[in-house]
């Protein structure tokens, strides 16, 4: 069966694992350029290495994933609900004050897993900035955006994926877009230099994780060169935003609690950026 633009493909020699996109097709080469469909990764695959999967097995896969996303909210909202109002006094009525997490600006460079993220973030009633902006593109536009969203946490990601090259140190030119992704980091520091006032997440899979944590990346991936899910961001963000800001970040139990763990995504201890209001003004 021909594969074309737009199917839904596996590679037969990693066991079908992987389910990707296809994103564009080098018919002399006989590649095909991929992008995953729930992990942020993009690959090359020779034609004659792929499979459609039957009408069956997709809408496995569809349900499967469907599953892990109500999962993760799910879980995030009953956290939230346990702990009440984040710590705050029992004596403040939760009536009487306004809520206020941290404002997310989110930059990927994938429309599809960017409108996934935003649906998460309203789920989760994070106000948020989203925006489809190319990786090679996010360190061009990341000031201006900032400058008109004024946010807390920043996210920086999309696609990427370990270019392998024998000989060759590692370094930003061994990844396919993490230095994109390390040149928007530096920028939005020179915009805001405190970890605390800003909180950055940056990268996407099998990410230069060393790089984007000396750039000034609060979270990055990947330290073990893994795949993320594309979800991971959020969850990142969830816990940073819902974090009263007079306390700092569970590191340990952030990386723990993300889809993929401390192998795909690293951090540093971060001050959270959730605030309360008094008082609530009426309508």
């Amino acid at each position: 069966m021909k594969i074309k633009c737009g199917d839904i493909v596996a590679r037969l020699s990693h066991n079908k694992d992987l389910y990707f996109k296809v994103e564009a097709i080098d018919e002399q080469a006989g590649i095909a350029h991929l992008k995953g469909l729930e992990m942020r990764l993009l690959a090359d695959a020779p034609l004659s290495d792929l499979e459609k999967p039957g009408a069956g097995e997709l809408a496995s896969y569809r349900a499967k994933a469907l599953r892990l996303r109500l999962e993760v909210l799910n879980r995030s909202n009953k956290k939230r609900k346990r702990s009440g109002s984040r710590g705050q006094k029992k004596s403040v009525n939760e009536a009487e004050y306004v809520n206020l997490p941290g404002r997310v600006l989110h930059l990927d460079g994938d429309l599809e897993y960017l409108d996934i993220c935003q649906r998460a973030y309203q789920d989760l009633n994070l106000p948020n900035c989203c925006f489809h902006v190319q990786e090679q593109k996010q360190p061009e536009l990341v000031l201006d955006l900032m400058e008109a969203c004024k946010p807390d946490i920043l996210v920086l990601t999309g696609h990427d994926s370990v270019i392998r090259r024998a000989g060759k140190p590692d370094g930003p030119d061994s990844y396919r877009n993490s230095r994109h992704f390390i040149e928007a980091v530096r920028r939005a520091r020179r915009f805001q230099s405190s970890k605390d006032d800003l909180v950055i997440f940056a990268g996407a899979c099998q990410s230069w994780y060393q790089g984007l944590m000396e750039a000034g990346a609060n979270f990055a991936s990947s330290p073990d060169r893994i795949l993320i899910h594309c979800l991971d961001p959020v969850m990142i963000v969830e816990k940073v935003a819902y974090t009263p800001i007079q306390k700092t970040i569970d590191i340990y139990t952030v990386l723990s609690e993300s889809i993929t763990g401390p192998p795909g995504i690293g951090g540093i201890e971060t001050r959270g950026q959730y605030r309360i209001g008094l008082p609530k003004q009426k309508n």
